[in-house]
């Protein structure tokens, strides 16, 4: 058996070649982790993430937190209407601030 490596990172053509290996061999995953050196662990996620999205799925980064409470994606048109209401807004404010401001100073002078 080989030894294990920290950190270890696989291509997205090899996670595909062992998971069609499997499917098309039937093999099982300890099979696997004789053949291709992996945790069956490993072989069980690659194939859970193959079936679920397809090859390209195995090809997309899954370390690290997920983003939680937090829509996946929001629609760009949106986004721009919101952008261009908030820029209107802040310049809206901006100005009455500055006529507040300018009122302020000409009551100080009187």
């Amino acid at each position: 058996m080989q030894s294990k490596r920290k950190n270890q990172h696989y291509s997205p053509e090899f996670k595909v070649l062992v998971v069609e290996t499997m499917i098309k061999e039937k093999l099982s995953y300890r099979e696997t982790e004789k053949k291709f050196g992996l945790s069956q662990e490993r072989a069980c996620a690659w194939e859970r993430i193959y079936q679920e999205g397809g090859p390209s799925a195995l090809a997309e980064e899954r370390r690290g937190r997920g983003a939680v409470g937090r829509p996946r994606s929001v629609p760009t048109d949106d986004l721009m209407e919101e952008l261009e209401y908030l820029r209107a807004e802040n310049a809206f404010l901006k100005k009455w601030h500055a006529l507040i401001r300018e009122e302020e100073r000409k009551h100080r002078q009187k």
